[in-house]
């Protein structure tokens, strides 16, 4: 089917970018990209891959951990559980909220008690052990079956912060085995982010790109030993396109239009919400750079010169495009935030990042 909310309306082939969906389920999406440029298909596929916000986990508090793995590895393990995105866009960044360290604004609290008391053998701890609260403790209240929230196809999600369980038993991801005598107590605190921060934020495992399925346009240069149609066999993608006449005169100046995407998301958003998100969010950078280049600042002087541009500060030595310093949250680095600052990746004291490491001069945990 053809999916056009991005353009201006009109049906005809030249108006501009099409997207059509050949296939979609809980996963994966396979759709095409036509009437485009090679460039703008593939900066929406880096934008898919690393732009898009998510929910995972950034700290955790260990109050208890008597199993057979360090703190950091238990750390980095919880910060890489798929959680549920749903209605991402009312959680605020950590960096925009005006709380002095996290609250039900800015982040999503999950807690972890598990002890193995009488059992001679090894008790497994999934990631459905985990137990979505408030701030102050109380329990979160689960969205109702198929209630909708947000973006398209997020009614199958659950509550915002969940862990996603896609496996036939239930469980989710094992985050460790305790034996008899052994207790883990822990509390994570979830945040949103996007990949280009840490990879942990991306909605996406894989992104498969293709166009010219029958190399018209030469761009590949295909390797044989003896016959490179037998060798090379095409991709189902070939149908789509007219195949070369014999005797066909090569036309050197070509460009395609014709993109053909296989997405495969990790369960924290549809994959529908994945293609619409970096459809949006590429706007808004472009609109960005649009706004930049042709508004005038305070000063008189066109924008990234001194002027009102969103990217002024990044180009004067100052804030980036995300906020504050650094692509990370405030601070004078992603490290620290001024003389006596706190590390945007560690804690309070005991506290571990979800990116494992040593201690920090601030008293957190930091890799």
């Amino acid at each position: 089917m053809d999916y056009e909310p991005y353009g201006n309306g009109m049906n005809d082939e030249d108006a501009g970018p099409r997207v059509t969906i050949r296939r979609s389920n809980r996963t994966t999406i396979d759709f095409v990209l036509s009437n485009t440029s090679l460039a703008l298909a593939n900066s929406l596929r880096r934008t898919m891959l690393a732009e898009i916000p998510t929910l995972a986990v950034d700290l955790v508090e260990i109050h208890a951990n008597t199993s057979v793995l360090a703190d950091e590895f238990l750390a980095h393990r919880l910060g890489l559980i798929p959680l549920s995105a749903r209605d991402i866009d009312k959680l605020l960044y950590g960096r925009d909220c005006t709380c002095d360290d996290f609250c039900d604004n800015c982040a999503c609290f999950l807690r972890l008690n598990a002890v193995n008391r009488n059992s001679d053998e090894n008790m497994k701890i999934f990631a459905r052990d985990l137990t979505l609260e408030t701030r102050d403790g109380r329990p979160v209240e689960p969205w109702p079956a198929g209630h909708n929230a947000g973006m398209d196809g997020e009614q199958e999600l659950p509550t915002r912060g969940q862990p996603i369980i896609m496996d036939e038993g239930q469980k989710g991801p094992l985050i460790c085995q305790l034996r008899k005598g052994q207790e883990l107590r822990v509390r994570c605190i979830a945040k949103k982010g996007i990949a280009k921060e840490h990879s942990k934020w991306a909605p996406t495992a894989a992104i498969g790109f293709e166009y010219d399925p029958h190399n018209k346009l030469r761009h590949t240069q295909l390797w044989y030993e003896a016959n490179a149609k037998e060798e090379w066999p095409l991709t189902a993608n070939a149908d789509w396109e007219e195949p070369p006449q014999e005797g066909q005169r090569f036309e050197y100046e070509a460009e395609p239009d014709s993109f053909y995407i296989n997405l495969e998301g990790t369960g924290v958003m549809p994959p529908d919400s994945v293609m619409h998100n970096g459809i949006r969010t590429l706007q808004e950078k472009l609109a960005n750079v649009i706004k930049g280049l042709s508004d005038e600042g305070d000063a008189g002087v066109p924008n990234g010169m001194g002027g009102g541009s969103p990217m002024d500060g990044v180009m004067n030595g100052g804030g980036t495009a995300y906020g504050n310093q650094t692509a990370y949250g405030g601070g004078m680095s992603a490290y620290g935030g001024g003389v006596g600052g706190q590390s945007a990746y560690g804690g309070n004291m005991g506290a571990f990042s979800s990116y494992g490491g040593a201690a920090t001069p601030y008293g957190g945990y930091r890799g």
